[in-house]
């Protein structure tokens, strides 16, 4: 009888089901983590209706007088920061009529940063939506192609649904944080011009 740690393919067959076993024990976190992603997505989706309600109160109420071709308005705009204190875009604004130079570059300085720190949630579902839904679509193909080789039809369709679950629920998240992103990014980059225009109004 030979000896298996002689035999040259003791070694790959141990490696390979190693990492199988490690593949499939990857399964149940990428699922989890993929699920977490959904739910995310969802949220993120709310909170997108009212990023865009508060951008078009922004638009309505600054617009007409910070483009206003008579000039700036400083007690008009003002007067219309104060009715929302509490919102970041109003709440910068109010600081920065009443700063000097210095202080308004670093309340827009921090303004800006703070803003793109609020993005972390889309780009994390644009990032890693693929990944884990890959992820999830290439580990149950081992199995499933052990299923057809052994004629198990049922464990066959049951991991290749598994497979395909993964992969549309991956790239919903993926594209729910893709359009959050670039959305929030341009309303963002908007206040940005308008508290750039002013600063250089006040100087």
């Amino acid at each position: 009888m030979p000896n298996p740690l002689t035999n040259n393919t003791f070694p790959m067959n141990f490696l390979s089901n190693v990492m199988f076993w490690v593949s499939n024990g990857l399964l149940v976190p990428v699922v989890a983590g993929l699920i977490y992603l959904f739910i995310k997505s969802l949220l993120l989706l709310g909170t997108l209706f009212g990023t865009w309600q508060s951008y078009r109160r922004r638009q309505e109420t600054f617009a007409r007088i910070i483009e206003n071709k008579a000039g700036l308005d400083t007690e008009a705009l003002r007067a219309e920061a104060a009715k929302r204190p509490h919102a970041p875009f109003e709440n910068v604004l109010a600081e920065v009529l009443d700063a000097d130079s210095a202080r308004r570059n670093l309340l827009i300085g921090r303004y800006e940063l703070s803003r793109e720190q609020r993005l972390s949630s889309a780009k994390v579902l644009t990032k890693f939506g693929p990944i884990l839904g890959l992820m999830g679509t290439l580990i149950p193909m081992g199995p499933a192609l052990v299923g057809l080789s052994t004629g198990d039809i049922g464990q066959m369709a049951y991991n290749m649904q598994v497979a395909f679950a993964t992969t549309v629920i991956g790239m919903f998240a993926s594209a729910v944080g893709y359009i959050a992103l670039h959305i929030v990014r341009t309303y963002n980059r908007n206040d940005l011009v308008w508290l750039d225009y002013i600063n250089e109004k006040l100087s």
